[in-house]
């Protein structure tokens, strides 16, 4: 080779080399701003509160939650059965896409067994003042428990923290830190954090893990887990994991997806009076239905395959990909 030709080839060599190396600087200048985007928004993905103020039913009484961000109302709705003396109360999480005084009626139920529940709002939602957040919403949870702890028609030996979507992110964290009865999660997740591949992301950019995996290592008190086995939104091996993060934890496999899934009172009486939380008297005899035992709706207890669980947790992180863009999560 000529002293000429060599030095052509050295020169397209160097050429080349520089713009490999400029076209992975503006890819990943460009993947930086993605992310730097996506850190900035993610919680308007996360939190996409409903428009203007949901009309109140006039059975739930507003109770007033003292934040940081403010005073945040909780809906008080009384047992629709008189008790004898202090109720039993589930309190509940809601959705992300939801509000409070949307779940008034559908908790007629277990008000029929005597039961108070406390439906509690996010900041920034329904009117209400600051922003969610894992941190802004979770004081809220732990307001609404100790209020509800020191409200004489309350029994504080039978709070029961009921969260569902979302809203299982602050029950777990309340059931971390106070000394619930029982706790009932619905259609929930592990964390955020397990999310944040569907949108091409590193976990730690999640501002808001809601980590309930985590969350419920140290919890000992009864567990009860509903989940569709047609979620897309949040697939059911996030349910399983959360089963079996508890010891003795009951987990049933619902027949419907994540926002069309009735509320499983049968089961959530039978769990509740197992545990000794209802009151008793044959009105509270519940019993689970034979159609809840085909292949679809089955109750499995998870005392251990602990690690059969986790390897469906990360087999179903795939599918969390394909809806991790939802609203409704």
């Amino acid at each position: 080779m000529t002293l000429r030709g060599k030095f052509c080839e050295e020169l397209n060599l160097s050429v080349t080399g520089r713009r490999l190396t400029l076209a992975i600087a503006v890819v990943g200048a460009l993947y930086a701003g993605y992310v730097s985007v996506l850190f900035v928004v993610q919680r308007s993905l996360l939190f996409p509160a409903p428009a203007g103020v949901a009309p109140v039913n006039a059975s739930a009484q507003v109770i007033p939650l003292s934040t940081t961000a403010g005073s945040i109302p909780a809906l008080y709705l009384a047992p629709l059965t008189p008790a004898s003396g202090p109720a039993p109360l589930l309190l509940f999480t809601h959705g992300n896409a939801e509000l409070a005084s949307n779940w008034i009626t559908a908790f007629d139920e277990p008000r029929k067994w005597g039961w108070a529940v406390l439906l509690i709002e996010y900041p920034g939602y329904g009117g209400s003042p600051g922003a969610p957040s894992e941190r802004s919403i979770t004081e809220v949870a732990l307001a609404a428990y100790d209020w509800a702890k020191g409200d004489p028609r309350v029994d504080p030996a039978r709070i029961v923290a009921y969260g569902r979507s979302l809203g299982g992110g602050p029950a777990a964290r309340l059931a971390a830190e106070r000394p619930i009865a029982a706790l009932i999660l619905e259609s929930s997740f592990t964390s955020v954090r397990a999310f944040a591949h569907g949108f091409f992301a590193p976990e730690f950019v999640v501002r808001d893990p809601f980590d309930s995996q985590a969350a419920l290592r140290s919890y000992r008190a009864p567990l009860l887990v509903l989940h569709g086995s047609r979620d897309e939104i949040i697939p059911v091996a996030h349910g399983r994991a959360l089963a079996a993060a508890v010891s003795g934890a009951e987990f049933h496999e619902l027949a419907c997806g994540h926002n069309d899934c009735p509320r499983s009172w049968a089961l959530i009486g039978a769990f509740l009076r197992e545990h000794g939380l209802m009151a008793p008297g044959p009105r509270n005899e519940y019993r689970i239905p034979a159609s809840t035992e085909h292949a679809n709706d089955r109750a499995i207890r998870l005392r251990s395959f602990r690690a059969l669980c986790y390897l469906a947790l990360v087999e179903g992180l795939a599918g969390a990909a394909l809806a991790s863009r939802s609203t409704s999560a």
